[in-house]
């Protein structure tokens, strides 16, 4: 269809008083080149789903999907978003997301992914939406010590936040082949086992899209050269668009690191950050940059990425015979390389907004940030009793002989402890958590 130059010149204005109003509202906006082709293939334009071929197994049962009401319908409305273009509004010494070059980043697919993250009838029977698990009150995570899917089972492992997930070199817990977004939203969409989002009929998540009038102009303004535009594959480019956007740099360490306000942080919370940046107590070489995890990835250390990657640690959470063994089924990059000084390494990650994604680790067993320190400062964590020790997993991770050279007994005082506590705090970005960009639409 050929717009006249009245209708431009109005696209025009309307596209740049939203914008105009989104930068007022907010501080951030909504991984260069891939070593490794992604399972995404590169034409936008294919109208069959091949790209999501994968070695998932996904014919779950389907009976024990209960069907309940999609989400309400909304308002179908014109909206004015560029196709072509998107503007990265980063936070004071943060350095550019990598994009992969098959998935530009454009306003209007990072609002159509926003749409579909958001959205229950992603999943199979239409009770989650990837928001389900990742919350922004709670920094994108859930709050629970193991996430539920969509069928009432539970997995077998933490769900962590999203903030900042552009940057991650690797995605998951202890995945060292997981390392681009695109390849990773196909385990809770298509894995069963357990069930996450649970789909198991792509036509039928299809047509509850298809049929929506909103979503008909959400595709089309996101895709507006493809003839057929509503795809399982361009749902996924659109949702792994609005995940990168989801970026958090004004906590009160970042105002006083980066914006220079020396009245950001407390002086306990001062002290508490030397404490971590010491020698002594070597937080910073799992934690330490900008993004506060070592496993961070962007445009000016592509060239380290390969390296980067490889930034897995046992820090002695189990030592369950006496010789480092981790529970079955929970033991870390092991899992995916098979040798044995492997077991119990887990991906550190980003400590941004900690104090909003309790409870911690890989597996959700600790649940303050006290006893997460107290691990740090024995040099590893001593199970004798309660519900681990009930469940056969007594033992004394200090004494772990796969445990990390980085993890050992530090002694900290309770007063450089409390400090060390207000530090963590400090890295709450509350303008993150509440960014009208990353809202749910439907509310």
């Amino acid at each position: 269809m050929q717009l006249s130059k009245a209708h431009i010149s109005l696209l025009l204005v309307l596209r740049l008083s939203l914008l105009a109003f989104i930068a007022v509202l907010t501080l951030v906006s909504c991984f260069g080149t891939q070593t490794k082709t992604s399972a995404i293939e590169k034409d936008t334009a294919i109208e069959k789903d091949t790209a999501i071929e994968s070695s998932l197994d996904t014919k779950t049962d389907t009976t024990s999907q209960t069907t309940t009401e999609p989400v309400e319908p909304v308002e179908p409305v014109e909206p004015t978003l560029d196709s072509n273009t998107y503007t990265w509004n980063l936070p004071e010494g943060f350095p550019k997301p990598i994009v992969p070059e098959n998935n530009p980043m454009t306003e209007a697919k990072v609002e159509l992914g926003r749409h579909l993250f958001y959205d229950k009838r992603l999943s199979g029977n239409a009770t989650q939406s990837c928001s389900s698990c990742h919350q922004q009150h709670l920094a994108f995570s859930d709050g629970l010590q193991t996430s539920i899917g969509s069928t009432g089972e539970r997995l077998a492992r933490n769900a962590p936040s999203l903030a900042n997930v552009a940057y991650n070199g690797t995605l998951g817990w202890a995945n060292p082949e997981l390392i681009h977004l695109q390849d990773q939203i196909l385990i809770p969409m298509f894995s069963n086992s357990p069930p996450e989002l649970g789909i198991t009929d792509e036509d039928e998540i299809l047509e509850r899209f298809k049929s929506d009038e909103l979503y008909q102009q959400l595709f089309r303004i996101a895709y507006p050269e493809a003839e057929n535009p509503i795809t399982i594959r361009r749902m996924i480019l659109a949702i792994t668009s609005f995940t990168r956007t989801l970026i958090s740099g004004n906590s009160p360490f970042d105002r006083y690191t980066f914006q220079g306000d020396e009245e950001a942080l407390s002086e306990e919370a001062t002290r508490g950050m030397r404490s971590f940046s010491t020698e002594r107590t070597k937080c910073i070489f799992c934690h330490g940059g900008f993004n506060l995890a070592e496993s961070s990835i962007h445009e000016d250390n592509i060239e380290d990425a390969e390296f980067i990657r490889h930034s897995f640690h046992n820090i002695g959470l189990y030592n369950i015979d006496g010789e480092g063994a981790y529970p079955t089924g929970n033991q870390g990059l092991f899992e995916f390389s098979e040798e044995p000084t492997d077991i119990g390494k887990f991906r550190a990650p980003s400590l941004r907004n900690i104090a909003l994604t309790a409870p911690y680790f890989h597996d959700g067993s600790t649940k303050t940030l006290e006893e997460v320190l107290s691990v740090y400062v024995e040099g590893g964590r001593v199970i004798e009793e309660g519900d681990l020790a009930e469940k056969g997993l007594a033992g004394d991770g200090r004494q772990s002989p796969l445990k990390s050279n980085f993890i050992h007994s530090i002694g900290l005082t309770d007063e450089e402890q409390k400090d060390i506590i207000s530090f963590l705090e400090s890295l709450t970005d509350t303008d993150f958590i509440n960014n009208p960009a990353f809202k749910n639409p439907f509310e």
